[in-house]
């Protein structure tokens, strides 16, 4: 789910970071939007350490993404919190002088404001009026609590928990579950063949993409098989939490054959979004090659291809999609690329994204083309990499549904 956090100048706001925790750690793609005051509570850094997103309090920033309006438009859930006297004000009267303003007049998501004032200020007939106001919109309210406030006084004004916002918050939007019923095989990250024992073949794969696909068909309601080759630092902290996933790691191509091979045994569905090294050394040393040695002559084998192995072993019913990461100049050259590898594979989905030094690899963001078996593309999604998984899964159930399958 795509959640916008709103944090502005309230002593709470150092409370909402347990609370942007706690919807990352759930597999959410946060974005924290703090007003200016906000930050002289809690600075920039750690908004982005937690969320892993950039932080920004001006709409100037980013002007060509546009993504004053584009938050807002892309979010699922916006939470405000704290709600401070002054914003509840502002959003009772419509003002949008910066990010947080735009945001919230931009969005139709469900909207909830966690207040958190001094008891003076909650009860006055200002903030009591723009509280109706927003109510009469649709706005949600949790809380204030009753207890201990800033600077020894006592009494309703006090923030709710992180942790009952971020239930009253996920309540508000049903979760999916259309992949309820449904065993799913997916692969992630990058192989290593190794050269030596400190050497090795490999690739720029993160994992990010296949362990946001397989956290977005546990959060639908799927059981998920994630065969993972080497991914970057925390890339599954999240999707190994999920109760609905089961974690293999490999570390080389044939490994993670043998592991896909398995976990593709009953799936319903299988995803390769794994980068497989196309070659192995042929010959491992077991002792480092030094310079003093000369240069190396290494002679290289093909190994296996997985996934046309998993397309030509797959039981009947089952559905096969395949991921291929390529260079192109424009789309036309893509979609050309992906057409042939589709063939070449007989894969019923190819998810084709372009990559090059600064795209694909190593980025919380991803462009998927997907192509069906008449070369036809079925899904177009430019967005985060959680985005992306969404959208492949929305083709892979639309694939299943049709007549014939």
């Amino acid at each position: 789910m795509f959640i916008v956090v709103g944090v502005t100048g309230g002593i709470a706001a150092y409370k909402t970071v347990h609370l942007v925790r706690a919807l990352v750690t759930n597999g959410h793609e946060v974005h924290v939007v703090p007003t200016e005051d906000a930050l002289r509570f809690v600075g920039a850094t750690t908004w982005e350490a937690i969320s892993r997103h950039p932080v920004t309090t001006s709409v100037h920033d980013d002007v060509a993404e546009v993504r004053h309006v584009a938050l807002g438009t892309r979010a699922d859930l916006v939470v405000i919190a704290p709600a401070t006297a002054n914003t509840l004000a502002k959003m009772a009267a419509g003002i949008a002088d910066d990010l947080l303003g735009v945001t919230l007049l931009a969005t139709t998501a469900p909207v909830l404001v966690a207040p958190a004032m001094h008891t003076a200020m909650w009860e006055h007939p200002a903030t009591r009026a723009n509280l109706a106001t927003l109510r009469e919109r649709g706005v949600n309210v949790i809380g204030p609590a009753d207890g201990p406030l800033t600077g020894g006084d006592s009494g309703p004004g006090r923030m709710s928990e992180p942790d009952d916002i971020a239930a009253a918050a996920l309540a508000l939007v049903p979760a999916r579950t259309d992949l309820t019923g449904l065993t799913v095989a997916v692969s992630t990250g990058g192989t290593r063949e190794p050269i030596d024992p400190v050497r090795f073949l490999g690739n720029r794969s993160s994992g990010r993409q296949g362990a946001a696909t397989a956290l977005a068909a546990a959060d639908r309601g799927a059981t998920v098989r994630l065969v993972a080759a080497h991914v970057d630092e925390g890339v599954l902290a999240d999707v190994g939490r999920h109760p609905r996933v089961e974690v293999v790691r490999v570390g080389t191509a044939a490994e993670l054959q043998r592991a896909m091979d398995a976990a593709s045994d009953g799936a319903d569905v299988v995803v390769m979004v794994a980068a497989v090294a196309d070659y192995r050394v042929a010959e491992v040393s077991d002792h480092k090659l030094r310079k003093e040695d000369g240069a190396p002559t290494m002679q290289l084998v093909e190994n296996p291809d997985v996934l046309a192995g998993l397309v030509t072993r797959r039981a009947p019913g089952q559905t096969v999609v395949g991921f291929a990461a390529e260079t192109a100049a424009d789309d036309a050259e893509l979609r050309e690329r992906g057409r042939r590898k589709r063939a070449r594979k007989g894969v019923d989905l190819l998810a084709v994204n372009r990559v090059d030094w600064e795209r694909g690899f190593e980025s919380d963001e991803n462009r998927l083309l997907v192509l069906d078996g008449s070369d036809g593309v079925v899904a177009d999604v430019a967005g985060s990499k959680r985005e992306a998984a969404d959208a492949l899964w929305d083709a892979v159930l639309s694939l299943r549904s049709s007549p014939g399958r």
